[in-house]
């Protein structure tokens, strides 16, 4: 079987390795595709050597079908497609014990804090395993982890109909997030400089406009009588992000905090203070939300097959990763089907 390998900053390498027999409470699962998120780019650029130990396999987006099972393990069979939800708490933490095991205290991050999805087979415990309807594409499926991304920010944000919704940064979880509001009946906004991501939110019916380019505040209080947005969600990561995600919001408006900023942002408090906003944190999805994120996909609710710019063979993962970074596209997956070489 083939791995790819975190190395250091830029630095991947493919290793063959001897597929392993699932440990007890374990499933063995051919991987078809894994695809490369924001996360994934952090780590190939080094950013994460505190936490991600090289050598490391990464990668947590995916799907694939059930190669074996292991002992103690029932109610899977050898063939079926399936995604993994790729985080697992410790069950005894503050956080757990509140019933919120999606931000354990001694979370295990597969593909970042232990072995992931790019390999050709991977090992996972059977209750992180969900099935998926044969009848789904498996390169779609790989989506269904940050489509879940945004069915739980939109869930923490309560979005409900006809409240005017702005998503700034149209990556594919902006882009998720303004899809998943859209099907709440909200008012969708998207802000976004690059043109092909543009391009694609509107070819979902996401509205999306060029900060570059327009008043983003002004347009919104055009849309709004003057009132502002109920919620925004601030999915680009950078200061300017955060600036226009507060300036547009309306009284008691919610700002949703989606993306990873690597260092800390200035925020406009006064603002916060003179108009009694609030400030949310998202962070990963729990099961209920995987579960909803297979029917959206399934459905063709989320027409996710508009998202996949290009699908590499794992012998050009180094290209993948290049090709995301570079900017111009929406999702890039890896193919690591052994009957696609």
């Amino acid at each position: 079987m083939k791995a790819v390998l975190y190395r250091g900053a830029r630095h991947l390498g493919i290793e063959e390795r001897d597929a392993q027999p699932p440990g007890r409470g374990q499933v063995r699962i051919a991987v078809a595709y894994t695809g490369i998120c924001g996360t994934d780019l952090h780590i190939f650029h080094g950013d994460m050597d505190a936490r991600v130990g090289a050598p490391a396999i990464i990668g947590h987006e995916m799907s694939g079908r059930i190669a074996a099972v292991g002992e103690g393990v029932t109610g899977w069979s050898v063939g079926r497609a399936v995604t993994v939800m790729p985080t697992r708490s410790c069950g005894r933490c503050p956080a757990c014990r509140r019933g919120h095991s999606h931000i354990c205290h001694a979370m295990d991050f597969l593909g970042i804090d232990s072995p992931g999805a790019m390999q050709s087979f991977w090992n996972v415990p059977a209750e992180l395993v969900l099935p998926l309807p044969e009848e789904l594409p498996l390169d779609h499926a790989a989506l269904v982890e940050p489509v879940a991304v945004a069915v739980h920010d939109v869930r923490r944000a309560n979005v409900s109909a006809d409240q005017q919704v702005v998503v700034v940064g149209g990556g594919p979880v902006g882009v998720l997030i303004a899809v998943v509001a859209a099907r709440q009946g909200a008012r969708v906004l998207l802000v976004e400089p690059d043109p092909v991501r543009r391009a694609v939110a509107g070819e979902l019916g996401i509205d999306a406009v060029d900060p570059t380019a327009s008043d983003v505040v002004a347009l919104v209080n055009d849309r709004t009588g003057g009132a502002g947005a109920d919620v925004a969600f601030e999915v680009s990561g950078s200061a300017a992000g955060v600036g226009t995600a507060v300036d547009v919001l309306t009284t008691r408006g919610r700002l949703v905090l989606v993306a990873i900023h690597p260092q800390p942002r200035p925020v406009d408090l006064h603002r916060f203070f003179w108009r009694e906003l609030e400030l949310l944190g998202t962070r990963l999805y729990q099961r209920d939300d995987m579960v909803e994120a297979i029917r959206l996909v399934a459905s063709g609710a989320i027409p996710v097959r508009r998202l996949i710019s290009r699908v590499e063979p794992v012998e050009a993962v180094g290209a993948a990763f290049e090709a995301l970074e570079s900017g111009g596209v929406m999702k890039v997956l890896v193919d690591l089907r052994e009957e696609a070489r």
